[in-house]
């Protein structure tokens, strides 16, 4: 008689939108009725066939191929990471790849630049794009700035 009070009661876990038993309804389930969307998965940024009416009406005019590329920005280099390299050493991206703050295939493509984020205590000569802010910094410890995005 003890057995069957001290016997615990597992339940199975609901199942959800499937039909009466799943408490949520049964038949469309939520869904409406017919259609698209009552049927399967579906973008969320799909409209229909009115597609080339609204949503490419809505992009600014611009000619030419690749007009749907984004535009290429360069990698960003903290001025804190800098601390990595040796005092009066030249910041281009040789040195930074050869430090492991960027890699060198990338670099090439995009292109590197220096913000002015943290503070430096080495000197040194930098050779890359570089924002004014981390311009201002570089020269107040000592350093130089030889690119021309700096001045």
């Amino acid at each position: 008689m003890d057995e069957n009070l001290t016997k615990q009661v597992t339940r199975r876990q609901k199942r959800v939108g499937r039909g009466y038993g799943s408490g949520k309804g049964g038949h469309t389930v939520g869904r409406g009725q017919k259609g698209q969307k009552s049927r399967g998965k579906i973008n969320i940024l799909f409209e229909g066939v009115k597609v080339k009416k609204s949503f490419i009406k809505r992009l600014p005019l611009q000619r030419g191929r690749g007009k749907f590329k984004p535009g290429k920005k360069p990698l960003i280099v903290k001025l804190s990471y800098l601390e990595l390299l040796a005092d009066g050493a030249r910041v281009n991206i040789e040195t930074l790849s050869k430090a492991g703050i960027v890699k060198l295939d990338d670099a090439k493509v995009f292109g590197v630049k220096v913000l002015g984020d943290g503070g430096v205590t080495k000197k040194f000569i930098i050779e890359c794009a570089i924002s004014n802010s981390a311009a201002k910094k570089i020269e107040a410890s000592g350093g130089k700035v030889e690119s021309e995005s700096g001045k």
